[in-house]
């Protein structure tokens, strides 16, 4: 199995186009091979790269990119907890785009349908999230690029998986550091904490 540590690199030479693991060629024909709108969609985050680099925030590097690629129709899929994120964003988006946008609680399924873990395990119902019926929802929609914003870890990864347009995200959810997963890792206190944790359950 071959092993890939790039993360513990310190010259990072890849920069100046040293091929370490000798796949350059491998690699290229990756995109040699790939189907069209790919190889768009490469070259448009490559603009928005460009033009945007240190001007734009992530908020509007989505909006320009899905100018840039022509889409017309986008869709959100939003965490409930963030509603009030996804109004204001959404709103935004409407005064260019075409909009669908799905919570994730869309239709109302209970845990106990699916044996899910509840918050309160004595309590009352509690309605799932449900990734998969956003997916579908924004497939039927027909959108061309969807834009999650705090979906739970793993409901993100689902939602992804079963989107037929490509997926970005504008908000990755973190409720203890007020949605900025990042902090954890700039924190000598969190970076410590999670030390201590990463091997406990």
């Amino acid at each position: 199995m071959a092993e890939y540590e790039c993360a513990s690199c310190e010259d990072r030479v890849c920069r100046e186009g040293v091929d370490c693991y000798d796949a350059a060629e491998r690699v290229k024909q990756l995109y040699i091979e790939a189907d069209p709108e790919c190889i768009q969609l490469l070259q448009t985050a490559a603009k928005v790269e460009a033009e945007g680099y240190m001007r734009w925030p992530r908020a509007l590097e989505i909006i320009r990119f899905a100018q840039k690629a022509g889409f017309t129709h986008l869709g959100v899929a939003f965490c409930i907890g963030l509603a009030e994120e996804a109004r204001t964003y959404v709103d935004l988006l409407t005064k260019t785009f075409e909009v669908s946008s799905v919570c994730c609680k869309v239709c109302g399924v209970f845990k106990e349908e699916f044996k899910l873990a509840k918050l309160r395990p004595d309590g009352p119902n509690e309605t799932m999230c449900s990734p998969l019926g956003q997916a579908a929802l924004l497939n039927e929609a027909g959108t061309q690029l969807n834009i999650v914003m705090g979906l739970c870890v793993g409901h993100d990864a689902l939602f992804a998986r079963q989107s037929k347009a490509p997926v970005t995200t504008l908000i990755a959810k973190d409720r203890v550091l007020a949605h900025n997963p990042s902090g954890a890792l700039y924190s000598r206190y969190w970076r410590k904490v999670l030390r201590e944790k990463v091997f406990t359950r």
